[in-house]
């Protein structure tokens, strides 16, 4: 195994579930609702907790060429393109860390992950994949259970890899869109931070959030300017919208 794809494996080590998981009650058909496809597609169902698939779906094998009932994760792992493995495992690094620090746990079943790398086809060629998933379970400390992931082909739309990430909010949450893997938009608050942002998109000024929060006028000055500095805002009204579009605010 390349150290690349190894690097994949250490990453959902420290994420997967320590115990098996059941299947959520709820069909197929309704999380594949969820699932935007605008090409050829196959689905699969990891779990995580020992790497084992499941309701693999037998378009896989026109497109991959690969048997679906003898397939592995290592088998759909190797069709990566190379040069796009070490993008893989930053991604899926960086959704991981994502949720741990801005997603509440019982609401992580409410995501849906896109990104897109090149992958190995039936011909030996490479093309353009979109990669969503849904997380289906969660063990009792909140890792990653099973997951459903669909991978449907854009080369039709795109040859080019625009390396962005986005998590698609369901049932009502909010979406965080287009997300680089040195995403500035996406800067750690401290918990001030985000009180004071909160307030300056309710209108509040600096004096009105200063007698909120009990602090002086002048630290809420300088907490703006932290604000617009980590986000390489120019001004406020650029600041609430990029803030709002993530899902920030």
């Amino acid at each position: 195994m390349n150290t690349d794809l190894q690097k994949l494996h250490r990453i959902w080590l420290e994420t997967r579930a320590h115990q098996n998981t059941d299947f959520p009650m709820i069909g197929f058909d309704d999380l594949t609702n969820a699932i935007i496809s605008t090409g050829p597609f196959y689905y699969y169902v990891i779990d995580f907790y020992d790497m084992s698939l499941s309701h693999v779906n037998g378009d896989i094998e026109e497109i991959h060429g690969i048997t679906p009932e003898l397939v592995t994760f290592n088998d759909i792992l190797l069709t990566i393109h190379p040069d796009d493995v070490d993008f893989v495992a930053n991604a899926e690094s960086f959704i991981g860390k994502f949720f741990r620090e801005r997603i509440a746990t019982e609401k992580l079943l409410n995501y849906k992950m896109n990104y897109s790398f090149r992958s190995r086809m039936k011909n030996g060629e490479y093309a353009l994949l979109n990669h969503q998933a849904i997380l289906l379970s969660l063990d009792e400390n909140g890792r990653s259970g099973k997951s459903l992931n669909i991978h449907t082909r854009i080369d039709h739309l795109s040859n080019l890899n625009t390396r962005k990430i986005s998590l698609i909010g369901l049932k009502g949450e909010p979406s965080y869109l287009n997300m680089s893997l040195e995403e500035k938009s996406l800067p750690c608050f401290s918990k001030r931070e985000k009180q004071i942002l909160q307030l300056i998109a309710a209108g509040l000024t600096n004096n009105e959030i200063a007698e909120k929060l009990f602090i002086a006028a002048i630290t809420v000055k300088k907490h703006r300017q932290n604000i617009l500095e980590k986000t390489d805002c120019k001004n406020l009204t650029q600041l609430i919208n990029q803030c709002t579009l993530q899902g920030l605010i």
